[in-house]
């Protein structure tokens, strides 16, 4: 199967003796539970990050800080890239953009580097209803990508690079040396 046939009605899975669509994955517990959890986590990730977070981040140490800074922006760029992911999987699946636009690079997931790179300096004190939105939102992260890795691979596209990887390791860079100067 090429990337250029592929649509709502080719296999995405093929087991021993089961072969399932995409329309058929689109309307199963798993898409509709990850969709479900996806879109809540991003509401509550954005309600404690503006409200309860914030609060608790006026009294970090520099060091709780920085990490405060760059794990809520990891955390925002992780649950941005589930959000569209299942997002454009729905468009397609609801007939609002072809199979193909959907495979193109922008609708892509971030690559590992952004999502899995390890935890900051500082991190360990940062407020704990932070790190547990910070862990389910990695678990998650895993599971859409396993999704994806499995649609793709059934549609020939291969992993690639995220256009953006390199910058966010650059930041990541600048926050991890800022922490250990002082």
């Amino acid at each position: 199967m090429t990337t250029d046939n592929f649509d709502d009605q080719d296999v995405v899975f093929a087991g021993d003796d089961t072969n399932v669509t995409l329309a058929e994955f689109m309307s199963t517990g798993v898409f509709q539970r990850t969709y479900r959890e996806g879109m809540d986590l991003v509401e509550e990730a954005s309600t404690y990050l503006d409200g309860p977070g914030r609060e608790a981040s006026r009294n970090l140490s520099r060091e709780a800080s920085l990490a405060y800074a760059g794990e809520s922006m990891r955390l925002t760029t992780r649950l941005m890239q589930v959000a569209a992911w299942l997002l454009v999987r729905k468009a397609v699946h609801e007939g609002e953009i072809s199979a193909e636009e959907a495979r193109s690079e922008k609708y892509r997931l971030s690559s590992k580097q952004i999502a899995r790179s390890a935890r900051l300096a500082g991190s360990a004190a940062l407020p704990a209803r932070l790190l547990e939105i910070i862990s389910y939102s990695e678990q998650l992260y895993a599971r859409v990508e396993r999704l994806d890795s499995e649609l793709r691979r059934h549609a020939g596209v291969t992993d690639m690079a995220h256009p953006f990887a390199d910058q966010l390791n650059r930041v990541e860079a600048f926050f991890r040396e800022s922490t250990t100067r002082f």
